[in-house]
């Protein structure tokens, strides 16, 4: 096959700015080896222009978090009218904004824990009403961050003090907090992947952080901070419980191509429950990263991965442009 020049986007204004720059290294890098010729962009004022003269075959943005992965990015290439890898601009809204896509996961019957969505206001107040309407036992979380960045974990034991504070955390870096009821289980994923046959479950994998408290972001990205067991030691009635919400949340989003899906399984009283937590429509692909993981397990390793996700884009081409009607007379 012929080998396609492709542009792989990374950085941006973002809290996750350096894990997108580290992925794309190791996206460079695959499809470097697998015979492309790459070009890794910043995403900044001068992309535009980068792009539109730059004759790229194809684009793979590879940029967490805020503009990058919530639809602006998509919608600049859909205005350029390239072909880029991942999710189009209301998929990649929706999951990168956890408020609205809890209400989609619900919709679709999905398992998502009591919660509720709270925008910017004083946090006394908010904290007693989480208290009554969710609970004393919560996550709090920002609804526009991904990377465990911002996110804390409240004890039933603990003051209603430590809600305020938490959310003192989120309103510092996002207008919306989600709060959640704390399922105390066992942190999970699961990558869909959709090469051109529907998508489908990569491998679970069960998430194991012996010296953090959970999967924070420093248990992510610096190596052997975190152990992941892929496939994990469960029953395989629980992992096509797990496969199949994976499936399910990728198709109430409408995503395309790929993505990672985080969960809870288990809870007090309750080890088989399974509990979803938000979709990753740009996951990581560090060299500490889940999904490129769960791919090489389920028999794709990094370099056909990327290779494969780079020609499905290009032999999808761009969005089909509309003929312009004429005005009536």
């Amino acid at each position: 096959m012929s080998s396609l020049t492709i542009a792989v986007i990374a950085g941006g204004p973002s809290t996750e700015a350096e894990v997108s720059r580290s992925s794309a290294k190791g996206i460079g890098d695959a499809l470097t080896r697998a015979g492309h010729r790459v070009a890794t962009l910043e995403l900044n004022a001068k992309l535009a222009e980068t792009l539109r003269v730059g004759g790229f075959d194809v684009v793979f943005p590879i940029v967490h978090g805020e503009v990058g992965e919530d639809g602006s990015l998509q919608g600049l290439l859909e205005v350029l009218h390239v072909a880029y890898v991942g999710s189009g601009v209301l998929a990649s809204a929706l999951s990168m904004d956890k408020g609205t896509s809890r209400i989609l996961f619900r919709e679709a019957g999905l398992p998502c824990a009591k919660g509720m969505r709270l925008l910017r206001q004083p946090v006394g107040e908010a904290a007693s009403r989480v208290r009554r309407e969710v609970g004393s036992r919560v996550v709090v979380k920002p609804a526009h961050h991904g990377s465990a960045i911002g996110v804390t974990r409240i004890e039933s034991t603990d003051p209603v003090e430590a809600i305020e504070a938490a959310l003192d955390v989120v309103f510092a870096i996002d207008d919306t907090a989600i709060v959640e009821h704390y399922a105390k289980g066992r942190e999970a994923t699961c990558g869909v992947l959709d090469l051109g046959d529907g998508p489908y479950a990569l491998p679970p994998t069960e998430i194991l952080t012996p010296h953090d408290p959970f999967y924070t972001y420093q248990a992510r990205y610096a190596p052997g901070r975190s152990v992941h067991e892929c496939p994990p030691k469960w029953s395989s009635e629980l992992t096509v419980k797990v496969k199949a919400a994976a499936v399910g949340a990728f198709a109430a989003l409408g995503c395309r191509d790929l993505a990672r899906v985080d969960f809870i399984v288990g809870d007090e009283g309750d080890p088989n429950r399974v509990t979803l937590l938000e979709v990753n429509t740009l996951p990581g692909f560090t060299a500490t990263s889940l999904f490129p993981e769960e791919a090489a397990i389920g028999g794709i390793p990094m370099v056909e991965l990327c290779d494969r996700l780079a020609r499905r884009a290009h032999a999808r081409g761009p969005s089909p442009r509309q003929v312009a009607l004429a005005l009536p007379t």
